[in-house]
């Protein structure tokens, strides 16, 4: 017979239940859904009876729960089912300190890391010059790099942002389409501009832009500068060329930043050309302020399918490349 494991929890008089538990229990039915446990509430007193790992594990993210509570933050489904994968997995030892890391401030809303691998990623922005951002889609590497490029502008740190992404599905030959300059590379930047629009104000954007301060621009345009002062963020780089890469790489100025985002399972190259960003990684392991931050399906923060489509794909991956090598091998 399984023994069982009692754990209590009490929370401070200052937080309503309501605020921990949600105003029809909806967090706390999130948990209970989680662990296999009973969970009894009794005025300011959780109490959590089950066997003894889940038991523990459920107190814990109770305790983590009211520890984001008393750093102002309020609880909602998506922190709370983060805590609850943080608690589970034994990722991090204090979900809430994850959770309360801030990247940006925009009108009262904070862009902040929802899982360890994001967590680890803006402290390595923080940390070093050059950052590889790798991940699948819905991992926020693209978002939080350009929250930490907007918060080093504000900040003084560096005197301009440069968002670039290579224009591969135009092949880069943009003067055969139609309009103008901006006309003609906007569908390729467009996501750049999306996700900066979250951060300043359109006003803001443009006078920036204006004055040279924020530029936006094809890979292409990179060539034969030195980017002194400035935080540059380089997406979609699974699309560049080793070639391509390398250009990057050496625009590099004085007191400059660089993240470098991507994912090595889209590459949309011409079959038999190399993505810049699967070979890197095997030239610059060893150089001293070159990260490389690996994000997975686990760090997606889009809707919960999603996350399980990217598992899918990635298992799929991984099957048909055994079934190749086993090939190989007959």
């Amino acid at each position: 017979m399984t023994s069982s494991t009692q754990v209590k929890t009490s929370v401070p008089g200052h937080h309503s239940m309501v605020s921990l538990l949600g105003s029809r229990d909806e967090l706390l039915k999130l948990v209970e859904s989680a662990f296999a446990v009973d969970i009894l509430v009794r005025g300011n007193e959780i109490t959590v009876t089950g066997p003894d790992e889940e038991a523990q594990k459920a107190g814990r993210l109770f305790e983590e729960l009211v520890k984001l509570l008393d750093l102002g933050h309020g609880l909602d489904e998506a922190n709370v089912s983060a805590t609850i994968a943080m608690v589970q997995d034994a990722e991090h030892p204090e979900p809430s300190a994850v959770l309360s890391d801030e990247a940006l401030t925009h009108r009262g809303r904070s862009i902040r890391p929802k899982t360890v691998g994001q967590k680890r990623y803006l402290d390595a922005i923080r940390a070093h010059t050059v950052v590889f951002g790798i991940g699948p889609a819905g991992t926020g590497k693209t978002y939080l790099a350009m929250a930490m490029a907007v918060l080093a502008l504000k900040r003084r740190e560096v005197r301009r942002i440069i968002l670039t992404r290579p224009a591969v599905e135009a092949g880069e030959r943009l003067g055969f389409l139609p309009g103008t300059l901006y006309e003609k590379i906007d569908p390729y930047l467009r996501p750049l501009f999306d996700a900066l629009y979250d951060m300043m104000d359109a006003e803001q954007i443009a006078g920036l832009m204006e004055r040279g301060t924020i530029e936006v621009a094809p890979l292409a345009f990179m060539r034969g500068r030195t980017l002194n002062d400035s935080f540059i963020v380089l997406d979609e780089a699974q699309n560049t060329t080793p070639e391509q890469m390398k250009m990057f790489l050496t625009r590099l100025g004085f007191g400059s930043k660089a993240v470098v985002t991507g994912d090595v399972t889209q590459v949309d190259l011409p079959t038999g050309r190399h993505s810049g960003l699967q070979v890197v990684r095997s030239i610059l392991t060893d150089i001293e302020g070159v990260a490389f931050c690996e994000l997975s399906g686990r760090d997606v923060v889009r809707h919960r399918i999603v996350q399980e489509i990217v598992e899918a794909y990635r298992t799929f991956d991984e099957s048909r490349q055994e079934a190749l090598e086993d090939g190989r091998r007959r």
